[in-house]
């Protein structure tokens, strides 16, 4: 295992941001890890790169201990923060080369993140006269420098423009493919695009943490949304068979939410030739982890 938690618990005061977490990653998975304001995931990133120490429990990076070998920890960790300190005075490439001396690693590898993380063009720059964007970019670059064998990225897209946001997902993607990442973000489209597996954390506890493709398919409901070809009162739907909720969204439309393991529109094309209703249209939506992130961290604890 590349990451290895058991029992990590950690206290600020009276608040408990972190309580009892466990879990393990493996080299070559992207796990994105999510949660609300406040669940705890920056101080388990903090954690994890040596910045803060946990008040329980033990982390092992690499078969090292996060307390005991900090030094070691932060060698084989590429860490992106989610408020990236830079030096604004600094040029990128004099900063890149400053933090490459801190590393002791090859000066060749200054250009080679650059054109890695697409820095190129900027590369002549103060880091000040830069775009937030291209300041993510340099963050990463210098997360990337010594070719570290885990990532852990805070928030690595912010200020990214939807053509960066994609060119920053195919790298960090690329990157994975012979690394462990854990990214932090907000945006679920990125973690649907990126990540294996998510570890969701609300109120300081592990509350998910699963295969992104089985999250996805296992949720046995289904909502859709069917037309008929005249208005139909409530009752009458109430014989659907599976059937959780029904919202007439819009004189015709239903929305529907069944609970069944099967699909459900042979079940309502029954139901319309059994009424002689028409149907005019009909979609399933899937769920998205949009929608199972609200439903579980809204759950009343």
């Amino acid at each position: 295992m590349s990451i290895e938690v058991k029992n990590i618990s950690k206290r600020y005061g009276a608040q408990k941001a972190l309580d009892s977490i466990s879990f393990s990653v493996k080299n070559g998975e992207i796990v994105g890890l999510l949660g609300p304001n406040g669940a705890g995931k920056s101080t388990l990133m903090k954690i994890l790169t040596s910045y803060v120490i946990a008040d329980e429990g033990t982390a092992l990076v690499n078969e090292l201990d996060v307390m005991q070998s900090k030094n070691a920890v932060q060698k084989s960790v590429g860490y992106l923060p989610e408020h990236n300190p830079l030096y604004l005075d600094m040029y990128v490439r004099e900063y890149l080369a400053f933090n490459a001396s801190v590393y002791k690693v090859a000066t060749s590898r200054i250009q080679e993140v650059i054109e890695l993380t697409g820095l190129t063009s900027e590369s002549h720059k103060k880091i000040g006269q830069l775009s937030k964007g291209y300041r993510q970019r340099v963050g990463l670059a210098t997360a990337l420098l010594h070719n570290p064998d885990v990532l852990i990225l805070d928030e690595p897209t912010t200020g990214l423009d939807p053509n960066q946001l994609v060119e920053i997902r195919d790298l960090i993607k690329n990157i994975g493919k012979d690394k462990t990442v854990i990214l932090s973000t907000h945006i679920m489209q990125e973690v649907e695009a990126i990540c294996d597996r998510v570890i969701i954390i609300n109120n300081g506890k592990i509350i998910t943490d699963k295969k992104l493709d089985n999250l996805l398919t296992e949720e046995q409901e289904q909502i859709i949304e069917v037309e008929f070809d005249v208005l139909i009162s409530a009752e009458l739907l109430a014989m659907l068979p599976n059937l959780k909720w029904a919202n007439n969204s819009h004189h015709l439309v239903w929305e529907l939410r069944f609970v069944s393991s099967e699909d459900m529109r042979a079940a309502l094309f029954d139901f319309a030739n059994e009424h002689q209703l028409k149907i005019l249209q009909l979609n399933l939506k899937s769920k998205n982890l949009e929608q199972i992130f609200i439903e579980k961290t809204n759950k009343k604890s």
